[in-house]
């Protein structure tokens, strides 16, 4: 059976840095930048790269939309 690793891709510009989708990932995967977007804010990011198994969590959480999930599968 093939594993799925997952990805997120954040719109740091669109990002008010809300940490909810941080909150709701499962593994911890996602956190909030030290650096700040051109509104100010600290945007969210993705802190471990090989964790991420694409559940989507974060992305449904996001009220302005910001995240985008992919999946793939590995053998």
């Amino acid at each position: 059976m093939a594993k799925i690793k997952g990805a997120i891709v954040v719109d740091t510009e669109r990002c008010k840095g809300c940490n909810l989708c941080a909150v709701a990932c499962p593994l911890d995967v996602i956190n909030l930048s030290n650096e700040v977007n051109v509104r100010g804010y600290n945007y969210a990011q993705e802190a471990k790269a090989d964790t991420c198994i694409g559940c989507a969590s974060c992305a449904m959480v996001c009220p302005d939309g910001c995240i985008s999930v992919y999946k793939v599968k590995v053998d």
